[in-house]
C-alpha cells in the first residue's frame, strides 16, 4: 500500500475501538478515529469464527486489496480498523470490496469528484 501503514500493535487497536466511531453492513465492521498525521493507517481483523488460517488469510488479503485500490480516493489523517464478519468466508472480492466501499462513504472517507480534481491542481 502506498500511502497507508498498518496498525499492528494490540494497543493501537483497542485506541480505535476506544475512541472511534464504527459503522457496521453485512460483510464488514468499520471503526474510524483521526490520528493527526498527514497518512492513513489500516488495521484488519479476522476472528477465528471466520475459519482456519487460510481462510482468515483469504478474506485478510481481500480486505487489503480492495483498501489499496480505494486508496487514492481516501482523505488523509485517519486510523481505520475494518473486521470480517463470518459471512465474509464465503463472499467474492466483488462483494467485499463493494462492502468496504460503503462503510468508506458512511464514514465520509471517500473524496468527491471535486475533490479529487482539485487535489490534482494543486499538485
Amino acid at each position: 500500500m502506498k500511502f497507508t501503514e498498518s496498525l499492528k500493535k494490540n494497543f493501537q487497536f483497542r485506541y480505535v475501538y476506544n475512541r472511534g466511531r464504527s459503522i457496521a453492513n453485512r460483510h464488514l465492521v468499520m471503526y474510524v478515529v483521526k490520528n493527526g498525521t498527514q497518512g492513513n493507517k489500516l488495521g484488519i481483523s479476522v476472528s477465528k469464527k471466520v475459519g482456519k488460517s487460510v481462510v482468515r488469510s483469504h478474506v485478510t488479503r481481500l480486505i487489503r486489496e480492495s483498501y489499496r485500490n480505494m486508496e487514492e480516493d481516501l482523505r488523509c489523517g485517519y486510523d481505520i480498523v475494518v473486521i470480517a464478519r463470518v459471512i465474509c468466508k464465503d463472499s467474492s472480492y466483488h462483494e467485499v470490496n463493494a462492502s468496504l466501499r460503503h462503510l468508506l462513504k458512511k464514514h465520509q472517507l471517500l473524496l468527491s469528484q471535486q475533490e479529487k480534481e482539485a487535489g490534482k491542481d494543486g499538485e
